[in-house]
């Protein structure tokens, strides 16, 4: 089989050489270079990992599990290994804790639908956190209008820091699941997953970490952390869009009803009922997007190539650097935690100036910014915000990019202070 070769190097990541491996960093947007610094809504693509899926559909393209001609064979053996590299990548004890999905949005679903809503009752506990994305927070308030469970919220302080005093006293014996954002989305802060984790199991709750802005930033074990689920996006972390993946303690997905229902998840079906596939099948009916499964695999060899510790130790030099560049700006207003471990997220207001004003000056300029509430309205809320803009990076981000940013938003200021 015809696979992309993948370059592997510990040495200290070179963000001008890694750029060479993605296409669109060479693109123009307005007559500028691509600035793009929007990377926690979706990462670009290495070259590897756009060769990985034009290879399977050049080569190798069948559908999986269903028949023993050659190409399916293939087919079925590059999609099981992609769930392995996902395995290895977060620790997990076994590949088939692995169940692929469509992101991470739908992992939470398939954890509310095939495990919550049939172990859960009226007056149960859900806890989770301020500061989740709308993913970690609407499908429990469906769980709560359905089952009339009790849905809690852990709050954070001003700065926006999880107050982690609280914990104790918000998790009871009626607690049945924990929720929590390893990384925020808005406010880059990292979460203390572990201690959390901890004391939830004090009082026999399962833990849903929610991993989207984390497993493509720093290393993540999901053994090490001890939760129970822990949910990501392909698209956030260098692979195709349409693919992501549940991590679930093999013995929880064994207990678990299927999500959905029809064909290669089954393993007998007679007039009378049907028997269930082994895992993570179990889980994945029908024709799969084998083809973003294996482009994930692809993006996973692309970052193990890179040493998660050297992807994460070249984000938090760029975060630190950019931090120092907009503390120059006096009428910037910058949210989240001034102490404590961060990913490279970056969220603040230029003063007197609409978000969606800012970023699309900056657009202008070829520099591509989030605006808006980022899925966080009741984070925003408890913020004293509306909308916020939002800088990202990522591997293939320099601190020269950091320089046209801080140029642009001085030009902003000129432009709407007038």
């Amino acid at each position: 089989m015809n696979m992309p070769e993948v370059r592997l190097s510990k040495k200290k990541l070179d963000p001008n050489e890694v750029r060479n491996d993605f296409p669109i960093c060479s693109r123009l947007v307005n007559g500028a270079p691509l600035v793009y610094f929007d990377n926690a809504a979706t990462s670009q693509k290495p070259q590897s990992v756009i060769d990985s899926i034009k290879d399977f559909y050049e080569e190798h393209n069948a559908n999986i599990h269903r028949a023993v001609h050659t190409l399916s064979y293939e087919a079925t053996v590059m999609y099981e290994q992609a769930h392995k590299k996902v395995a290895d990548f977060i620790g997990a004890r076994n590949w088939r804790e692995v169940v692929f999905t469509r992101n991470a949005t739908e992992s939470i679903n398939l954890v509310a639908y095939a495990w919550a809503f049939h172990n859960l009752s009226a007056g149960d506990e859900i806890l989770i956190t301020i500061m989740e994305h709308h993913s970690d927070i609407v499908p429990w308030q469906m769980l709560r209008d359905e089952k009339g469970i009790v849905l809690k919220f852990l709050d954070v302080d001003d700065e926006g820091a999880l107050r982690l005093d609280e914990l104790p006293e918000m998790l009871t014996e009626r607690t049945k699941l924990v929720g929590v954002v390893h990384a925020s989305n808005v406010l880059g802060v990292v979460n203390p997953v572990g201690e959390i984790v901890k004391e939830a199991k004090k009082v026999g709750a399962k833990v849903l970490v929610d991993a989207a802005q984390s497993v493509p930033h720093f290393p993540v074990d999901v053994v090490e952390l001890g939760c129970d689920f822990l949910v990501a996006s392909g698209h956030k972390m260098l692979g195709p869009t349409g693919i992501g993946f549940l991590y679930a303690r093999e013995e929880l997905l064994r207990e678990m009803r299927p999500f959905l229902y029809g064909g290669d998840m089954i393993e007998t079906v007679t007039t009378e009922g049907a028997t269930w596939n082994e895992l993570p099948w179990k889980f994945e009916a029908g024709t799969p997007n084998v083809a973003g499964g294996i482009g994930l695999g692809a993006a996973i060899d692309y970052l193990s190539g890179l040493d998660m510790n050297q992807v994460a130790a070249h984000e938090t030099e760029l975060l630190d650097y950019a931090l120092g560049r907009l503390s120059e700006l006096p009428w910037v207003k910058l949210y989240g935690p001034g102490k404590g471990r961060r990913v490279g997220v970056i969220s603040f207001n230029v003063e007197d100036v609409h978000p969606h004003d800012v970023a699309g000056y900056l657009d202008e300029r070829g520099i591509a910014v989030r605006s808006g509430h980022h899925c966080t309205q009741p984070l925003m809320t408890r913020m004293g915000i509306e909308n916020a803009v939002r800088a990202s990076f990522y591997i293939y981000n320099t601190k020269e990019e950091v320089d046209k940013l801080i140029e642009g938003l001085r030009r902003v200021m000129e432009l709407f202070s007038r």
